[in-house]
C-alpha cells in the first residue's frame, strides 16, 4: 500500500487531504489517482463520491488542467450506455442544437435550476416519508401507486418551468430592444433560431 509523504508541518495545517476539495489526478494512461487515499481509483469510485456528495476535483497530473467535467461526462456516458438511459435521442438532439447558440448559457442555467428544483422536491418527499428508507425501488412503487397525483404535481412543475422560460425569453427580447445590433439579440440575423 502506498503511503502519503508528510512534511514537517503540524498535522492538519498543510496536509492537502484536509483543505479544499479532494484532488484526483488523471494520468495519461487514463488512470485516476486519489491524493486523499494515496491510491488509484476507478470511475465507479468517482461515481460513488458523487453519490455521497463528496467535494472533489479532477486535475491532469502533468498540466494541472481541470478535468472534472470531462470525468463526470464519462460517468454519464457509461450510465447511458448500460441499463435504462435517462436521455432520449430527441432530448440529446435538442441539447446539441443549443451549442453555439446565443441562448446556450441561458439554457444551461435553466436546466440547472430545474434539476435543482426537482432534487429539492425529491428531498421534501423523502422528509415526508417519515424516516422510511428512501431508495429507487420505493420511488418506483410510490410512482406506480400514485400516478395521477404525481402526474398532477409534475404537470404543475412543468407549467411553472415553462412560465419561467417564457419570462426569461421575454427579458431577453427586452434586452434586444435596449441593445440593437448586438449579435445574438432579437432582430439580428439568425434570431430566432431556425427550426
Amino acid at each position: 500500500m502506498v503511503t502519503a509523504r508528510r512534511g514537517k508541518s503540524a498535522p492538519g495545517t498543510d496536509d492537502p487531504r484536509t483543505k479544499g476539495p479532494r484532488v484526483l489526478k488523471k494520468y495519461p494512461n487514463r488512470r485516476l489517482y486519489d491524493t486523499h487515499t494515496s491510491s488509484y481509483i476507478t470511475l465507479a469510485d468517482v461515481k460513488k463520491m458523487v453519490l455521497e456528495a463528496a467535494d472533489f476535483e479532477v486535475r491532469d497530473a502533468k498540466t494541472g488542467e481541470e478535468l472534472t467535467r470531462s470525468i463526470l461526462l464519462q460517468i454519464i456516458l457509461e450510465e447511458e450506455m448500460g441499463g435504462m438511459p435517462m436521455f432520449s435521442t430527441p432530448l440529446l438532439s435538442q441539447i446539441i442544437r443549443f451549442y453555439g447558440h446565443a441562448m446556450q448559457g441561458m439554457m444551461g442555467a435553466y436546466l440547472e435550476k430545474n434539476l435543482q428544483t426537482f432534487t429539492d422536491m425529491q428531498a421534501r418527499f423523502a422528509e415526508h416519508s417519515q424516516g422510511a428508507a428512501f431508495n429507487p425501488e420505493l420511488w418506483s412503487q410510490f410512482m406506480s401507486g400514485q400516478a395521477p397525483v404525481m402526474q398532477g404535481l409534475m404537470g404543475n412543475y412543468l407549467e411553472q418551468s415553462k412560465n419561467l422560460f417564457l419570462q426569461m425569453q421575454e427579458q431577453f427580447e427586452k434586452a434586444g430592444s435596449l441593445f440593437p445590433g448586438m449579435p445574438g439579440m432579437p432582430g439580428m440575423p439568425g434570431f430566432p433560431p431556425k427550426k
